[in-house]
């Protein structure tokens, strides 16, 4: 993935956004929040924004699958001060959606993520449900 838009970069754009603490055991031997724990945050980020925005009551009896993740890193995050992570839908296909995600710590842009979720019933993709395009209008990135 290429740096991305800037105005991807602007918190202001999410309508979702969440604290994560990062832990001491999060860090790399630089004493920064390392690669893998950074995964696991967004990942976490994801979980409470479908949380919040009913996508399971939207999609009920099918699932998202993780079809490709991507984590472009823009500046580094500290422990013990927490991250704050934006959340917002990009994009609605036909059987997919994208999630942006920004990650912040303060005040300075630390990570930019981009998740392609597809919608799955029986171990197979299906059209994102009606009922989960007009959930999400309410979520989706501020133009």
């Amino acid at each position: 993935m290429a740096k991305p838009d800037p105005a991807l970069l602007d918190p202001a754009r999410y309508p979702f956004h969440c604290e994560i603490a990062t832990r001491f055991g999060d860090l790399d031997v630089n004493l920064h929040v390392n690669n893998v724990a950074m995964a696991g945050i967004l990942e976490d980020a994801r979980v409470r924004f479908h949380a919040a925005s009913g996508y399971h009551a939207a999609i009920a009896g099918a699932t998202a699958m993780v079809a490709s993740f991507s984590i472009e890193y823009l500046g580094q995050g500290f422990h013990p001060d927490p991250l704050e992570v934006y959340v917002a839908p990009r994009r609605i296909g036909n059987t997919s959606y994208v999630l942006a995600q920004l990650v912040r710590q303060n005040g300075a842009t630390v990570a930019y993520s981009e998740v392609v979720l597809v919608v799955v019933r029986d171990d197979r993709p299906i059209l994102v449900p009606d009922q989960f395009r007009e959930s999400v209008q309410p979520w989706l990135l501020r133009p």
